[in-house]
């Protein structure tokens, strides 16, 4: 009896490991049969079983397709059977993707990010107008809380202006403007807010902790 135990390190390898090892033998099974007709039959019977084992995918597009596919990778490539789909091939399979290019960006004022550069290539595009007016100002803040983030605690307006006028390659100037952009304050509020409230929570656990370290009488 013991002799008969199959161990899974002895056992075949298993393609597609979530439909099971008995689909597998079904599979091979398949490729046993003698005549087309029958190896048909039975393709289109475990096709079934295994729609029924994901019926969450019942809904997505190409549903079939893909257990088609499948059914073909399942068995090596090696059950001929005639599918409702284009029959993939081994080559196909195994061939690697091309590698994926990332995006290289080097901005010359890193602190800015790559998202600002988009935004003024966006605000170049527009007609001159209040909405473009409004979206260059926007911008200009934006750059100097990006500025001041990463830089100093504050910054001259004119910089700014300088930055953007060189960003947009000369499209967007407002050095000679008379509107003031955000205070620095104002624009540093909200990080000091947050980290008030921090340093505070810190405060009231060590007063929990003293409290419960006191001994009690």
């Amino acid at each position: 009896m013991i002799d008969n135990l199959e161990y899974n390190t002895e056992r075949e390898h298993l393609i597609i490991p979530e439909y099971g090892r008995h689909m597998q033998k079904m599979i091979n099974h398949a490729k046993t049969f003698e005549t087309k007709e029958e190896r048909n039959k039975v393709a289109k019977a475990i096709i079934a079983v295994m729609g029924n084992m994901q019926p969450h995918l019942r809904d997505v597009p190409d549903f079939q397709h893909k257990l088609w596919d499948q059914l073909f990778i399942m068995s090596n490539f090696e059950l001929d059977v005639d599918s409702p789909y284009e029959i993939p091939t081994k080559e196909i399979y195994e061939e690697r993707p091309e590698p994926l290019e990332y995006p290289q960006n080097f901005p010359k004022y890193r602190f800015y990010g790559n998202n600002i550069k988009t935004m003024i290539d966006v605000a170049n595009t527009w007609e001159e107008g209040e909405l473009k007016e409004a979206l260059t100002y926007t911008i200009a803040n934006h750059m100097k809380k990006c500025f001041l983030n990463w830089n100093k605690d504050t910054v001259e307006d004119s910089v700014i202006y300088d930055h953007l006028f060189e960003l947009s390659d000369g499209k967007i100037n407002l050095k000679n403007t008379e509107e003031d952009l955000s205070d620095s304050t104002s624009l540093l509020r909200t990080k000091g807010k947050y980290s008030n409230t921090n340093s505070s929570k810190k405060t009231h656990h060590k007063k929990n902790t003293n409290n419960r370290q006191r001994k009690r009488y």
